[in-house]
């Protein structure tokens, strides 16, 4: 077991170290499971906070780095310290792993935050689906093909060195569209699922530069009415090559897909997520609510061993990346080379070849309290579900605050996160004393400030996108 990236159990071996093992040993024998050989000196640990209901669990995942809370936790053998054997098994796209948590073919997942909010209220499907953990902050990267940044570089602003000036504004892309206008052509770009927050940030994006990304009306997917560009859904892994096949023009998605566009030089990242919102929330751990009401005491053993993961992936200023790095390149979890994984995992951004820059906030997972779920991180993506038409009326503050507590469940992760307090496993001051709301938040590439506890006066700010009043049909936007 690790301790603020120290080894506590390294070198000794006490009597109540030896007879939980045992007892994990056992349960493990028992449901045919084992604990990773790559676990090294780990003690195993069965749970002590009560029986553990279910300890055989299968969660799926999508080939992402930001899916390392869950790899980390098997390989390092976090879950089996809290009695747990999970099988982690990839998913081939974001639908087909919503449908298995839905159906129960999958215990929990690693999520899109949106996936368990959208199914709370209905759209898409209807599930009772909650998200008791945040898996990381950041993540992602807008990426344009060769043949767009070829016609955007020259005009943009420089920086001593002569490299480009960040953050990269999507207004460049004005002179691109009317280009592809004028050939009568559609411009075309890629996210990985209508309530992504891939899809919301490349919406923002576009948004910030006076571009219109399309609206959402009652029944429909596509989300691309009165839209300047269009944006469709393509699976994370196969980005670079729907890209290198002219489908797309760019496309927002997570590591290492736009690092593999920068080796394969097929595409250029013009911009991080963390450039359109600094620190914003990315993946969630969502299953269930009735796992969660039926089985207590494995859902606090899953959330403590993913925060021990959390904790080992920030530890010591990063100093155990490396080792993720090959782990995630395994091909039972990203199955990409560890050069293209390392390029953004490590404190660094790969731009294009010859412009890498320092990115140590890349990928959080543990600091600045990565994990807690807050309400204002789901009022945010509620909020631009209705900015864009997926959520097609309005509704009252209270609405957006009443579901937020509905899916988002701090409760949970602070019984979880305050055991490993009470055990010396992580650090007090890594819990928050929060309301469960950030406050008014910056760091957004439009300078629009952000505050949860005031959704509708947040939406009234935007110059693109609905205001109160205002709804979608299939010839555009109408009301006040």
């Amino acid at each position: 077991m690790t301790v603020f990236g120290v080894n506590r159990f390294k070198g000794s071996f006490n009597r109540r170290g030896v007879m939980t093992a045992m007892v994990a040993s056992v349960m493990l024998a028992a449901c045919g499971g084992s604990p990773s050989e790559s676990s090294g000196d780990t003690v195993v640990a069965a749970s002590l906070d009560g029986a553990i209901e279910k300890p055989n669990l299968k969660f799926g995942f999508i080939k992402l780095t930001d899916m390392a809370p869950l790899a980390i936790a098997r390989e390092k053998g976090y879950f089996a310290e809290e009695g747990l054997n999970v099988t982690l098994e990839p998913q081939a796209n974001w639908k087909v792993l919503l449908d298995g948590v839905i159906g129960g073919q999958l215990d929990g997942a690693h999520m899109l935050a949106g996936q368990p909010l959208a199914a709370t209220i209905g759209y898409g499907t209807k599930a009772d689906l909650i998200a008791p953990i945040s898996l990381d902050l950041n993540g992602n990267a807008i990426t344009l093909s060769n043949k767009v940044w070829d016609m955007i570089k020259d005009d943009l602003p420089k920086q001593a060195d002569g490299k480009p000036a960040h953050p990269i504004s999507a207004e460049h892309l004005k002179p691109v569209i009317a280009s592809f206008e004028a050939q009568g052509k559609p411009f075309n770009m890629g996210m990985v699922f209508p309530v992504s927050t891939h899809n919301y940030e490349l919406r923002y994006w576009l948004a910030a530069g006076g571009l219109k990304p399309g609206y959402y009306a009652d029944g429909d997917v596509q989300g691309v009415i009165d839209a300047d560009v269009k944006l469709s859904v393509t699976p994370p892994p196969q980005m670079p090559a729907t890209l290198e096949a002219g489908t797309i023009e760019g496309y927002c998605v997570g590591e290492p897909w736009n690092q593999a566009a920068v080796f394969k030089k097929i595409g250029v990242p013009v911009i991080t997520d963390d450039q359109i919102w600094n620190d914003n929330p990315e993946k969630v751990f969502g299953l269930r609510e009735d796992f969660a009401e039926k089985y207590p005491a494995t859902t606090a053993a899953m959330l403590r061993a993913i925060i021990k993961a959390q904790q080992w992936l920030d530890a010591d200023d990063g100093a155990n990346r490396k080792e993720a790095v090959e782990i995630l390149a395994r091909p039972n979890y990203v199955g990409a080379d560890a050069e293209v994984i390392a390029a953004s995992m490590t404190g660094k951004f790969t731009f294009e070849p010859g412009d890498t820059r320092d990115a140590e906030d890349f990928n959080v997972f543990f600091n600045k309290f990565a994990g807690y779920p807050y309400y204002s991180d789901a009022v945010w993506y509620l909020s631009q579900m209705r900015r864009w038409g997926q959520i097609s009326e309005d509704k009252s503050d209270d609405w957006y605050f009443d579901t937020a507590k509905a899916v988002y469940r701090p409760d949970l992760y602070l019984a979880a996160a305050n055991k490993l307090v009470e055990d010396g496993v992580i650090p007090a001051d890594s819990v928050p004393e929060t309301d469960g709301f950030k406050g008014e938040q910056t760091g957004f590439i439009d300078g629009i400030t952000y505050d949860g506890k005031a959704p509708n006066a947040y939406l009234e700010k935007f110059d693109i996108g609905l205001k109160k009043g205002q709804s979608v049909t299939a010839s555009g936007v109408s009301g006040s």
